[in-house]
């Protein structure tokens, strides 16, 4: 109905503005995130010059498919090759998340009728999962999104070949992915169609054993990520680390949507991220933060809507109006999250800081190699050659930067003096060329 898609397309404009303003702010900020979109914006200017996926961040000459298989990245670089900026990649998540809600949404004013889809569109566009992604700056993951929108919601129509259509992709975004496929495999041969869910199940496995062994390690020196678990412990008693955050994290991704998503078989899809997640020993998996969750958000939201579908003609079913209830009680809960900071004045003032930082960059000329840490390395990475301090002698490669650039104020373990720091490992003479703020940026000696 013309109804749903004008519901969809406003939801859609929300999600994108929202996000979109967030984004744009928290750069333009000069906020301290990591180090990650510096990486995928190298990767992606890599890809625009058709050149190998390089992430200098990472190290000298580093190429990223050993590191995670996500050729998916490659599909920005038309746009990245026209408009050469980090803020380009931040707003192609922004795209692919505000393309997953009008999915969503017009997947449930089908479902649930246009006023209470359209509601169930804002809450997915608000959801916790998709406002830390954004605040998280840019990830692969950003791509799994729609997709997985897109897979659930002929999952819902009952289309399967539409929905591992949709699904196939997911194996360029992430190596993980692979098990994802596999649970729609799952989720297929439950739906009864055995032997098409046995061999996705199949081919979803094998997708994960020849990324992690065979092309990521033809590209690296092995999959990294395994020496995650503990090396000592088994995996069941790396899993039960901080049990109560991980039941926490699992208990509120569910109760977003009122745990309706558990009456539909396509909730399953979340087992495999949870899994990776909670049996690593990196802390920052276990909880809500980052962009760990945003996979999981077209997920539930297409569960909810297909527990929903599954009870058409039956009445009012009270266990989902009580999961509704509860997933708008649930809601306030993100108020905290960035969107929201929006409707506070000091938000838009700029951090003391925020000026030095912007001018302590642009005294970088572009086309110039640059030593850096993270408060600096996503706003220098545009058109420059930027390293980051703690990879840059990660190689075997010789590297000397043109310049060294570093927040000494940000408490990020960076070289109090930078001048000495260069003259003491690099040799030569270097100049101070900005000191302010805390921001120091010092040129080589032959550099100009």
């Amino acid at each position: 109905m013309r109804r749903d898609r004008v519901a969809a397309g406003a939801v859609g404009l929300l999600a994108a503005a929202a996000h979109g303003t967030v984004t744009l702010l928290h750069f333009h900020q000069m906020r301290i995130t990591s180090w990650d979109n510096a990486i995928f914006e190298q990767v992606v200017a890599s890809y625009a010059r058709l050149e190998a996926p390089v992430s200098e961040a990472k190290g000298p000459g580093y190429n990223i498919l050993g590191d995670h298989w996500s050729p998916i990245d490659a599909l920005i670089a038309p746009i990245y090759h026209v408009f050469p900026a980090a803020q380009t990649i931040l707003l192609a998540q922004v795209v692919l998340i505000a393309i997953s809600a009008v999915v969503v949404t017009l997947l449930a004013t089908r479902v649930l009728g246009t006023a209470r889809g359209a509601v169930l569109g804002v809450l997915y566009a608000l959801s916790f999962g998709l406002q830390n992604g954004v605040e998280a700056d840019f990830h692969e993951v950003a791509f799994a999104v729609p997709l997985l929108a897109l897979a659930g919601a002929a999952y819902v129509d009952r289309r399967y070949t539409a929905m591992l259509g949709w699904a196939a992709p997911l194996l360029l975004v992430k190596e993980d992915m692979g098990a994802t496929v596999a649970m729609i495999g799952v989720v297929l041969w439950l739906a009864g169609d055995r032997r098409r869910g046995v061999w996705v199940a199949i081919g979803g496995v094998l997708a994960v054993a020849v990324t992690t062994l065979v092309l990521i390690p033809l590209f690296g020196d092995g999959y990294a990520y395994t020496s995650q678990v503990g090396a000592d412990r088994s995996v069941l008693q790396t899993l039960l680390d901080s049990p109560g955050q991980k039941l926490g994290t699992v208990a509120l991704t569910l109760a977003i949507v009122g745990f309706a998503a558990l009456l539909s078989p396509w909730v399953l899809l979340v087992l495999p991220t949870f899994a990776w997640r909670f049996v690593g020993d990196n802390e920052f998996y276990w909880g809500l933060d980052w962009h760990y969750g945003m996979v999981l958000m077209p997920i539930v939201f297409v569960a909810f809507v297909d527990a929903w579908k599954r009870r058409e003609g039956r009445g009012m079913d009270v266990p989902l109006v009580v999961a509704t209830v509860v997933s708008l009680g649930v809601a306030p809960l993100v108020t905290s999250l960035p969107v929201f900071e929006l409707a506070q004045g000091s938000t838009w003032a700029d951090p003391p800081r925020a000026e030095d930082g912007r001018e302590a960059v642009a005294s970088v000329p572009r086309n110039v190699s640059v030593e850096t840490d993270i408060s600096l390395l996503k706003h220098l990475a545009t058109e420059r050659t930027a390293y980051w301090t703690g990879t840059i002698g990660s190689t075997d490669a010789d590297v000397v930067p043109d310049y060294v650039a570093f927040d000494v104020d940000a408490g990020l373990g960076s070289p109090p003096d930078p001048l000495a720091y260069a003259e003491d490992r690099y040799g030569g003479t270097w100049f101070t060329v900005f000191d302010r703020g805390g921001y120091v940026v010092v040129r080589g000696g032959s550099s100009t």
